[in-house]
């Protein structure tokens, strides 16, 4: 072979650079895309959590005959389609994950549910692990529970989004 064949058949160094270049890009656009795609799942995990709690709410009231839950704990056996005496995938007070107050109620051991009407409840209750429900009133356009035109069976299940820091609210 002549030293000419011997030389075609490597890369120069710009090619090499230029390739590792390439991949560091491509590497660099993954890592700054990840966390955000792990917070948007949060909050769709967030989403379906305040659909089973306003689910259960809507269940307990067609059992009570409209009335309206007062505490966490007595919509706890409604969540996951339970039937008010069984209480799996709810966790109670004391299991962690749990605040201090003795109306919530851990869902999932994730999730504390706080229950409420619109004169005991305190405005931006709700957060990134605490499903706040106000009774009495439907969610309003800034999504923190104090729209008007609520009826007695109205309720606005609430939880603040990790992305972007608002509040996400359902209607019941």
């Amino acid at each position: 072979m002549s030293k000419q064949e011997l030389k075609q058949k490597g890369f120069t160094i710009i090619e090499v650079v230029l390739v590792l270049a390439i991949a560091a890009l491509i590497f660099l656009m993954v890592f700054i895309a990840l966390p955000a795609l792990q917070r948007n799942t949060r909050d769709q995990e967030r989403k379906e959590t305040v659909g089973k709690v306003a689910s259960a709410i809507t269940t307990y009231q067609s059992n009570k005959r409209g009335e309206q839950p007062t505490t966490g704990q007595q919509i706890a056996g409604y969540v996951d389609g339970k039937n008010g005496t069984d209480s799996a995938g709810v966790a109670f007070e004391g299991q962690t994950g749990a605040s201090s107050d003795s109306d919530d109620t851990v869902v999932g051991n994730n999730y504390v549910v706080r229950v409420g009407d619109d004169a005991t409840t305190g405005n931006g209750n709700a957060g990134l692990n605490v499903v706040q429900v106000i009774t009495g009133v439907k969610c309003n356009s800034t999504g923190d529970g104090r729209g008007s035109g609520g009826s007695k069976r109205s309720a606005a299940v609430m939880i603040r989004m990790e992305n972007g820091n608002q509040i996400f609210c359902q209607d019941v």
